[in-house]
């Protein structure tokens, strides 16, 4: 099942009240890394907003609010709070493995990662690595 959540930010600037709501693909947003910080970017993206406004500025104050959260990342909602933190861990823990599984089965014949720990911590290190060294 996809994972998804709506986000609804509300924030006023030059006497104008803004609403914004926007679904986002919280696969995808883990897949590439990006942090809560960039939903501002997606919904200023999604509504028109220049990222180098004024308006972008007052919307970064304003705190995002999340419902209709959608797959396993609701698990992480609770007390109209969203738990990105706990989703990114076990979404990593899960995701992160399962695509290091088919280079260790074909480069070094290992069928499973869990039995042979070491190998899997090093492939993760090098995946993270490599993840981090691509933002820069």
């Amino acid at each position: 099942m996809k994972n998804s959540v709506e986000v609804y930010i509300e924030f006023s600037f030059k006497g104008e009240n803004h609403a914004l709501t926007s679904t986002v693909d919280l696969d995808l947003l883990l897949a590439r890394q990006d942090s809560l910080q960039f939903l501002y970017t997606h919904l200023a993206n999604e509504h028109g907003i220049d990222t180098y406004s004024y308006l972008f500025e007052v919307m970064q104050e304003a705190d995002i609010e999340f419902k209709n959260v959608q797959g396993v990342a609701a698990e992480f909602m609770g007390d109209s709070k969203f738990s990105f933190a706990e989703l990114e861990s076990k979404w990593k823990n899960f995701h992160i493995p399962a695509l290091l599984q088919p280079i260790a089965h074909k480069e070094m014949g290992v069928s499973d990662l869990d039995q042979n720990p070491s190998l899997k911590n090093a492939l993760i290190q090098a995946y993270n690595l490599g993840k981090e060294s691509n933002r820069h």
